[in-house]
């Protein structure tokens, strides 16, 4: 019998990068915002994020910031 332990969730890790300007980091830090814009996942950096928060909590799309 071939049983597998599941993984525990967020255990893979993977490369993620700023969509606004490119920064990366190896997993997705807590500091990190996400927004999903026509369906499609998007990641950015703190200092972005910060840059842009009055954007984001209006729930702009990025490309109006």
């Amino acid at each position: 019998m071939n049983e597998r332990t599941p993984e525990p969730a967020g255990s893979r890790t993977r490369s993620v990068v700023c969509s606004r300007c490119g920064a990366t980091a190896d997993s997705l830090p807590l500091t990190w915002t996400c927004s999903v814009e026509d369906g499609t996942r998007l990641y950015f950096c703190e200092n972005c994020a910060r840059d842009h928060i009055r954007s984001i909590e209006s729930r702009l799309d990025s490309a109006w910031w």
